[in-house]
């Protein structure tokens, strides 16, 4: 060999090893992001900004894991790969649903379908009453609803929603819930946006009824979401002896601690009973089928979900999510 040839060669090895290097740094960094996400999630945390938010989209994190493994192997990191491995690993894990999915065992007593859309600031709200109108839902839990939207909601269902317990206020504040059943007023759950709560005779039968609207887990504000969704975690756990139905826009998935500590209450989630724990349910505009799934309707266990459904509807970046459920006697 000679000398330009062994130059040539010493050049080659030269850029190898640091394509290799910059390979393995590349991968090295997206393991270290996403294992800080799922050691959160491990240690059943929400951890601090920016955890939360990246939380909500916990099963998109294979796509950052694998490209990480595949630049692992590339690089001949080793050890890097068995990191990926490991993080696929728990990722696959904690993306199965979370809870119980057990059916109540006692005789069914009455069935209905609850409805729950977030209009965004009163946007969707004629898309809302043809929904409505088409699906005839027995209650609806509208969150974002400002003065436009209830006056709207008011005009178009006033006899056939005579019952409703609203909080009216602008922007993202006012919310009502809707509903053929007889409703009794309660003092609802205090947060930053309005929470309203009944109490509804749903055909001789009492169940608790609680809007969930909790502010967004923005930079800065992730201690008031917590806040909020303990209050709502509070509610489920102060009777767990009355059928109880908590319906709305949670701005958190199974994902997160806070919204977990929720269905630890004894409230189980209606997409979940139905499988459709995955189901994204914002953003609908921009993202649809990358979003998370943040809109719930979650059930004590009474109850039992037959069929889940989510709809687009225009104006608002959430989808509305449809339920078909049943009220089962207690044993």
């Amino acid at each position: 060999m000679d000398t330009a040839e062994a130059e040539r060669t010493t050049a080659d090895g030269t850029r190898r090893t640091g394509s290799r290097r910059l390979a393995a740094w590349c991968a090295a960094l997206m393991l270290a992001g996403v294992s800080t996400v799922v050691g959160c999630r491990a240690a059943d945390t929400d951890g601090i900004t920016p955890v939360p938010q990246l939380l909500a989209f916990l099963p998109w994190l294979l796509v950052p894991t694998g490209a990480a493994l595949l630049l692992g192997l590339l690089a001949r990191w080793w050890t890097g790969v068995a990191w990926g491995v490991v993080v696929l690993g728990l990722l696959a894990w904690f993306i199965e649903p979370y809870a119980t999915s057990d059916e109540p065992t006692g005789a069914p007593l009455t069935e209905l379908r609850v409805l729950t859309s977030n209009v965004e600031f009163g946007r969707a709200t004629d898309a809302l009453i043809t929904a409505v109108r088409r699906e005839k839902p027995d209650v609806v839990f509208v969150q974002e609803c400002e003065y436009r939207c209830d006056a709207a909601l008011k005009q178009a269902f006033d006899t056939t929603y005579p019952y409703r317990q609203a909080v009216e206020a602008p922007g993202s504040s006012g919310s009502v819930v809707l509903s053929r059943f007889p409703l009794k007023g309660t003092d609802g759950v205090t947060g930053t946006m309005g929470m309203p709560g009944a109490v509804a005779d749903v055909r001789g039968h009492t169940v608790r009824l609680q809007l969930a609207h909790p502010m967004p887990p923005l930079p800065g504000q992730v201690s008031v979401w917590r806040r909020e969704l303990r209050a709502l975690r509070d509610f489920a756990a102060a009777d767990r002896r009355t059928p109880t139905i908590v319906a709305g826009d949670f701005n958190a998935s199974q994902d997160h601690a806070a919204f977990r500590r929720i269905l630890d209450a004894g409230l189980r989630d209606a997409a979940r009973l139905a499988g459709h724990d995955r189901t994204p349910s914002w953003p609908a505009r921009t993202t649809p089928a990358l979003g998370a799934q943040i809109d719930h309707v979650l059930l004590s266990e009474d109850f039992s979900a037959s069929r889940v459904r989510f709809l687009d509807l225009t104006g608002s970046d959430h989808r509305a999510l449809l339920a078909d459920i049943t009220l089962h006697q207690r044993e």
